[in-house]
Formats: C-alpha cells, sequence, structure tokens
C-alpha cells in the first residue's frame, strides 16, 4: 500500500465523506465495501487531520506547454490537498503503484505503515 504525494496548481473539489471510525463506516454501509483503498484513503484523511493539517479534496490543475509550445491545461485527481501554515502537500492513495516511474517523475512515495509510524514522514 502506498501513499503518492506531489506538488501542482490550483484545486477543484468533488464532494467526499469520510468516517472518523472506520469500522462505523463499515457498519453503516452493512460491510458491503470493504475495498481496501477506500478504507486506506480514509486512514490517511483520519491520520492528516489527527497532525493538524486541513483538507481538502479535488483535481489540481496543472499547465505546461505541448510539444509545440502551445499552453496546455491538464486535470490530475488528487485524494488530499493537505495544508498547515506554509506547508502544502498533494496527496494520492493507492494500493499498488509503479513506484520506479513516480520517483522518476519526482513524486515522493512511502508505504502506508511508514507513513502512519512516521509523524514527519511528509518532512523527508
Amino acid at each position: 500500500m502506498d501513499i503518492l504525494a506531489s506538488a501542482a496548481g490550483s484545486l477543484i473539489s468533488p464532494a467526499k465523506y469520510y468516517f472518523e471510525d472506520v469500522g462505523l463506516r463499515n457498519a453503516r454501509l452493512n460491510f458491503r465495501q470493504a475495498e481496501e483503498n477506500h478504507i486506506m484513503e480514509n486512514i490517511i484523511f483520519n491520520e492528516m487531520r489527527i497532525r493538524g493539517y486541513q483538507l481538502d479534496v479535488g483535481v489540481v490543475e496543472v499547465y505546461g506547454k505541448d510539444q509545440d509550445g502551445k499552453t496546455m491545461k491538464k486535470q490530475l485527481e488528487v485524494d488530499f490537498v493537505a495544508n498547515q501554515g506554509s506547508r502544502r502537500y498533494y496527496l494520492q492513495s493507492a494500493y499498488e503503484m509503479n513506484r520506479t516511474e513516480k520517483e522518476e517523475q519526482g513524486i515522493v512515495t512511502m508505504g502506508i505503515r511508514e507513513f502512519l509510524l512516521d509523524p514527519n514522514s511528509l518532512e523527508s
């Protein structure tokens, strides 16, 4: 299980709901949606709140140039934009990912255990 952190531009927010107690979430959904990725995303949300971050969810708009030099806009989905003072992190949770590909893009990846056990994991 991995967490993906990256940097980008402005944010558009779709509606998402998270439970403080994942067990209550599962009971409310009658134990029908026990998908690891949704539960992991909920746990990450709770941990970031415990660490004092303000969280938004949504799509990050990134501007760049295509091969002809024309400005283009891409929308990248992120699970969380975490803000605390002047610090901002863009987080994407994923049950599986190609770490080599992400690291080549300059994106920091870490396992869920590393994230949860190290309160300074986003600082490294």
